[in-house]
């Protein structure tokens, strides 16, 4: 009977932008689970109803997202479905999904390096709940005003990271002309004591346009002055040499003329 059968144990619930899995152990053999969600103020809904996996997708019966939830998996036999008798079952620890789903990792739209300017343009993850239109609701659209983002950047290869927040979708930032920046973009929510920090957008790095100075620096600064006083120089000095090798040679052919004279 009911009794002899093992109930579930590490029981948690996995859930990102809402889209929330509970998984237990151990795989069953010679019976079943079935899944019963029971909110504080909503009626007990069942899932996952006589399964052999130790998963179950609840997604849909969370939608009340400030709701607290206990889930209770029971271990049933098939057989024993008409007994009266409550089967054995294991309750999970309280969820809310408002306040413990992960938010995702944002998606990057569209950004630019132009002159002093970064400039990045991103998208909020989508969540399983739509609208009646069909449209999928944004964790925007869910959060409003308790979600932020940050953008964090630094220049390509330095360790050094800078950070601004903003609640809509777009940031513009000043950085080092001509210097290739790298960022990512985060979702926060400052009024949770855990799971605060979301996932991390993928890391980008801009390809500023560099001129030859920004390329090579103080190098080619170094050169460009030589090559300046050399040039200085040749103007200066050149017109001298030339000027005394006129006059020599016009004070050589006066001395050659004299010579002749005297012959």
């Amino acid at each position: 009977g009911y009794t002899d059968l093992p109930t579930a144990v590490n029981i948690t619930w996995s859930s990102i932008n809402f889209k929330t899995i509970l998984q237990w152990q151990p795989k069953p053999s010679g019976y079943f689970y079935t899944v019963e969600i029971h909110g504080q103020t909503s009626d007990v809904k069942r899932k996952c109803i006589l399964t052999s996996e130790t998963e179950c997708d609840v997604t849909d019966v969370l939608r009340n997202v400030k709701e607290t939830y206990t889930a209770h998996i029971l271990s049933v036999e098939p057989a024993e479905m008409d007994n009266f008798e409550e089967p054995p079952f294991a309750v999970s620890e309280k969820f809310i999904p408002y306040s413990q789903t992960v938010i995702g990792k944002p998606e990057i739209k569209d950004y630019s390096q132009k002159g002093s300017k970064l400039n990045v343009v991103f998208k909020d993850p989508l969540t399983p709940y739509m609208f009646s239109n069909g449209s999928f609701l944004s964790i925007q659209d869910i959060f409003q005003h308790d979600l932020e983002y940050k953008l964090y950047y630094w220049k390509d290869q330095s360790s050094g990271k800078k950070d601004v927040t903003t609640k809509s979708h777009n940031f513009e930032v000043s950085v080092d002309s001509g210097k290739n920046y790298c960022f990512y973009v985060q979702g926060i929510i400052p009024s949770r004591r855990e799971n605060r920090n979301g996932q991390e957008s993928m890391v980008l790095c801009t390809s500023a346009e560099k001129n030859i100075l920004d390329e090579y620096g103080t190098e080619v600064f170094i050169i460009l002055a030589v090559i300046a006083v050399a040039v200085i120089t040749l103007a200066i000095v050149l017109p001298v040499v030339l000027c005394k090798r006129k006059k020599a040679k016009k004070a050589r052919a006066v001395r050659e003329k004299e010579l002749l004279n005297g012959v």
